[in-house]
């Protein structure tokens, strides 16, 4: 935030340097990204740029545009104007090399009801280009780290909210991308399922990008460093998460604060 407290946009990180490891790379930009709806933005120039390695919380209320920004980033939305970047490739420019980066569970993502957890993953797992060993290696890993040993086998479409979510999960991992981005991870789950979750999210920020979107304030100090907070379409912070306050009480007072901000 600037010295008279107003709304701070991110800086686009600088050129190449001949000291590359000085600073991390860019694994997710938004560059002046801009959707309208006719006259309405449902988002509008929004920047920010976030380095390998780091798990940001995006935050907003509700029809503030995180969805729309996220779509745009994992190229399910084209934007109006401005570039989506994931791993260094722009999204617009070569799509299908963004997203083989990419791990994406959009909030209740479609999920197919009469395929099984693991006809689904295998499914994700041809269409991400994997091999037969390298899906075999990773169904199960991503079976046991979103505990699907119990369903695996079952209807999805028979399948709780709760471990809906978790198959989402699961497919967002399959192909083990570099960059993943949630739309509120955590829907639906119970108190025990949503403990594992952010568990399970410290581990991969040791060798994976992340930038989840929530509501729940908790979840921002429990999983993230930083914070990226969008309103009425336009970014309205970015930075870390201990100055939006030092409790539950504070931080939902800046997040009301924030959501007022233009």
């Amino acid at each position: 935030m600037n010295e008279a407290g107003g709304p701070v946009q991110a800086e686009a990180p600088a050129g190449a340097s001949s000291q590359p490891d000085s600073q991390p790379q860019e694994m997710i930009g938004a560059r002046n990204l801009t959707r309208m709806y006719g006259d309405f933005y449902a988002a509008r120039d929004v920047n920010f740029s976030i380095g390998r390695g780091e798990v940001v919380a995006f935050l907003g209320p509700n029809g503030a545009g995180k969805s729309t920004t996220m779509k745009m980033l994992t190229g399910a939305l084209a934007p109006t104007s401005g570039e989506a970047r994931i791993a260094g490739i722009g999204v617009a420019e070569d799509r299908l090399g963004a997203t083989r980066q990419l791990g994406y569970l959009p909030e209740n993502g479609p999920l197919y009801p009469d395929m099984t957890p693991r006809t689904l993953l295998a499914f994700f797992a041809r269409v991400r280009g994997l091999s037969q060993k390298q899906f075999r290696d990773r169904l199960d890993y991503v079976v046991n780290q979103c505990r699907l040993n119990e369903v695996i086998g079952k209807p999805i479409g028979k399948l709780s909210k709760g471990y809906r979510q978790r198959v989402g999960m699961a497919q967002a991992l399959i192909h083990d991308p570099p960059v993943l981005i949630m739309d509120e991870p955590t829907a639906g789950l119970d108190p025990n399922q949503v403990e594992h979750v952010r568990a399970l999210l410290r581990d991969l920020a040791a060798s994976k990008t992340i930038l989840l979107s929530t509501h729940i304030l908790r979840e921002v100090k429990a999983v993230a460093a930083r914070v990226v907070f969008i309103s009425q379409g336009r970014l309205a912070y970015d930075g870390p998460v201990e100055t939006l306050g030092d409790s539950e009480d504070a931080m939902e007072s800046r997040f009301h604060e924030l959501s007022a901000a233009s």
